[in-house]
């Protein structure tokens, strides 16, 4: 009697044990793709942040530039309307 019942419970024991083991690999699986997503998602707001700042620090210059085109132009029309 005692052989059979543990005939049944090693066998039953390792059935058990494989079906946690697979639970917690699918759940492992599921929170390494889970943080994968944030990450990519982390990643894409840093990258359209950092274009955003590189733009922006485009355009500044260039309306410095054209700035100082004007003020140049301006100067240049008082010196010729003060020199006529």
């Amino acid at each position: 009697m005692d052989e059979r019942i543990l005939t049944a419970i090693v066998p039953a024991i390792g059935l058990v044990s494989g079906l946690i083991a697979t639970y917690v690999s699918l759940q492992n699986r599921a929170l390494l793709a889970e943080v994968r997503k944030e990450l990519a998602e982390l990643e894409s707001r840093i990258i359209l942040r950092l274009n955003g700042l590189y733009l922006r620090k485009a355009e500044a210059e260039l309306r410095e530039a054209l700035l100082e085109e004007r003020l140049e132009t301006l100067v240049e029309r008082k010196r010729e309307a003060a020199s006529a």
